[in-house]
């Protein structure tokens, strides 16, 4: 066999090979592109939350049994306006104005369905709107409402049962801001299974308020004081509803005292002695400023004898 016919043959194979060889060799991989550096994007700075106007720091903690429904705080000044000149048209027959008066720097609102009393002050056009504090309190079925101006008020009060009752006001009639009811006359013996229906519809037509609140009212509230007394079960007042708090019937040593009772031998934590009041910036300063001067307008734990008028029929409970 020639030369040129070997190279014939095998030239065809040479070639196989070659091009096997240069499918299996594996392609070069391109260069990696640089990643450019990420930009930083600055962290904005936190947005301050605005300081609300001071709530009652206790009411939470002194509520053991209801707990407090307060409203904005930056919305008590335009409720109550509105609130408070709906009121003076459904009451403009029994001659109630938001006109305040010198010498009477509170209006009393009692709203009977959902158990609070909010205390207005007057505004810049001196009218009673502005919500200055709200108490929690019990009316009852037979309390009237209608708006009047109080006449009289007492330390203890004899009341139906016959019971007693603290620091009492008169509204109109037999109807009367006090205190829960007491068995006897003695600050240690108040009826606590009634004092645990505060914020209900539990007493025999008066408003029974906490000793604090209701000494609060006798304290601050001259005799003249304009009172409103209305009904809205869906809204308690523009501050909204103060909680209550429990005293604990197998307690003997300490059921038989209205928690806020501000005399020294209360057995009750100090801590109560604010009771559950929603209280504005100028109520926590007020309370501050004349805290001291309560202890020294106590009534004696065993005051004996009625006031004058005590003889009045059909005082309620």
């Amino acid at each position: 066999m020639d030369t040129m016919t070997i190279l014939r043959r095998i030239l065809p194979l040479i070639l196989a090979v070659t091009m096997l060889a240069g499918c299996s060799r594996k392609a070069k991989e391109p260069e990696p592109t640089a990643t450019p550096a990420a930009t930083a994007t600055p962290t904005p700075a936190p947005t301050e939350t605005p300081e609300s106007a001071l709530v009652m720091a206790t009411a939470s903690t002194n509520a053991t049994k209801d707990a407090p429904k307060v409203t904005d705080p930056t919305t008590w000044d335009e409720a109550g306006r509105t609130l408070m000149e709906s009121l003076a048209a459904q009451f403009a027959d029994d001659g109630m104005t938001l006109d305040a008066q010198e010498g009477f720097p509170y209006l009393l609102a009692v709203n009977r369905a959902a158990s609070t009393v909010t205390v207005y002050t007057a505004d810049e056009e001196n009218r009673y709107t502005v919500p200055f504090m709200a108490m929690v309190c019990s009316g009852g079925e037979d309390t009237p409402t209608g708006y009047w101006t109080t006449p009289v008020n007492y330390d203890w009060r004899l009341l139906m049962g016959p019971s007693y009752g603290q620091y009492a006001t008169r509204i109109y009639g037999g109807y009367l801001f006090h205190s829960v009811p007491y068995y006897s006359q003695h600050k240690d013996d108040v009826e606590y299974d009634e004092f645990n229906e505060l914020g209900t519809l539990a007493s025999l037509g008066c408003i029974r308020l906490a000793v604090v609140d209701v000494k609060w009212i006798y304290d601050n509230c001259p005799i003249g004081t304009p009172v409103v007394i209305y009904d809205d079960a869906e809204n308690p007042g523009p501050m909204g509803k103060p909680g209550t708090i429990y005293t604990d019937p197998k307690d003997e040593s300490k059921r038989g005292w209205d928690p806020t009772d501000p005399d020294p031998a209360n057995p009750w934590d100090d801590s109560y002695l604010t009771g559950t009041a929603i209280r504005s910036q100028e109520a926590w300063d007020q309370w501050d400023a004349e805290h001291e001067n309560w202890m020294s307008s106590l009534t004696p734990t065993d005051l004996q004898g009625w006031s004058t008028d005590s003889s009045i029929v059909g005082t309620r409970g």
